[in-house]
């Protein structure tokens, strides 16, 4: 176990396999995780290895990668099933409610075991955003689009039930986003600062719904880098009101909080002034994130965001600026699967895994 009281620092690494920066990096004790990518992905045996590595510098350390389905599916080879976009269990659903909720069960297992069977404990999933569209049909919110189950969010909610029931089949978490809701706005917050004017009541009558029906179940949120300027003028994921006063209070989440990432162009300004890293991670951390993502940053100039972050929250925690939390290090640490996950060789063999590779849409 690492000797900090709280490690919330969630990194991505360079390569395929791990360098001496890596290393390093993971054996920080301020970090407690680490997300794939696609570029992380050669093959199965490789990461397996990869995973083991990690866990042989940190045995407590959280892996995780986006493996949605649809377009949002980082290892989709060398064994790994092609997974429908979420979208597609929506469709199933205006046709046949009972098999859409079967299909979202399957896709769930089928996701969770084939991850866990490489060492990877969970993936940031699912997606609770509702797929607003204008008057042509289409997608208020293109990054969101296929993503999304409906636009209904008892739809959403049902769905994503079904789906979270596969991932606790195979051992493992969920983290529901984007809170409390970024499919109704058209900026894409990885490379904009989208603003969603809608009032608190409009927004807690309609996206805010999966995630207070989802509540007792989900293991984790990850709110939006979006800026609801009728409730706050900062991003729902450096806001008290919305993670400690709607989120916690309001809806009663007890599980982990995880920013997005703070690579993101509308993670780089808070109240119109530009932030860096370190100030953004403090920023989420105070409003009440359990975790901060920093993505992608691994490649530039060998890492200097990654250490960047690392240093200042050192730093801030020596100067009292920052102080660990106790209750956050033990949302994270639950996330970390408890069982052992069966091999790929046994998976393949799995009575439970190869039904449901039958019941996919």
């Amino acid at each position: 176990m690492t000797d900090s009281l709280h490690s919330p620092v969630i990194l991505d690494i360079a390569g395929t396999a791990l360098t001496a920066d890596d290393r390093r990096r993971l054996a920080h004790p301020l970090t407690g995780g680490m997300i794939l990518f696609a570029r992380h992905f050669e093959s199965r045996a490789q990461l397996t290895a990869l995973c083991a590595e990690a866990k042989s510098i940190r045995p407590d350390l959280l892996i995780a990668v986006d493996q949605e389905g649809g377009r949002v599916q980082r290892f989709r080879t060398d064994g790994f099933t092609a997974l429908p976009a979420m979208r597609t269990l929506g469709e199933l659903w205006m046709e046949d409610a009972m098999r859409a909720v079967q299909a979202a069960t399957a896709t769930g297992l089928v996701l969770a075991l084939e991850l866990r069977a490489c060492g990877v404990d969970m993936s940031f999933a699912p997606v609770l955003d509702l797929d607003h569209q204008d008057e042509g049909r289409q997608s208020v919110s293109p990054v969101i689009g296929s993503r999304s189950f409906h636009r209904d969010p008892r739809v959403v909610s049902l769905l994503a039930q079904s789906l979270m029931q596969g991932f606790a089949l195979a051992g493992m978490g969920s983290c529901g986003k984007h809170f409390p809701g970024h499919g109704a706005v058209s900026v894409d917050s990885h490379v904009g600062v989208p603003v969603d004017t809608r009032s608190l009541k409009a927004i807690l009558a309609e996206d805010v719904r999966p995630f207070e029906w989802l509540s007792l179940s989900l293991s984790a949120v990850m709110p939006a880098h979006v800026i609801y300027r009728k409730v706050d003028g900062r991003p729902a994921g450096f806001s008290r009101r919305w993670l400690q006063d709607i989120l916690r209070d309001r809806l009663g989440f007890a599980g982990a909080v995880f920013s997005d990432d703070l690579g993101m162009a509308a993670a780089r300004v808070i109240e119109g002034r530009p932030v860096g890293y370190t100030e953004a991670a403090l920023a989420a951390l105070g409003a009440g994130c359990d975790l901060v993502l920093l993505c992608n940053q691994s490649l530039e100039q060998g890492g200097r965001a990654i250490d960047e972050l690392l240093d200042g929250l050192s730093q801030a925690q020596s100067s009292g600026a920052w102080a660990p939390a106790i209750d956050s290090e033990a949302r994270r640490a639950a996330l970390v699967p408890q069982s052992a996950p069966l091999t790929w060789d046994e998976l393949m063999l799995a009575p439970r895994y190869l039904e449901a590779l039958a019941r996919l849409p």
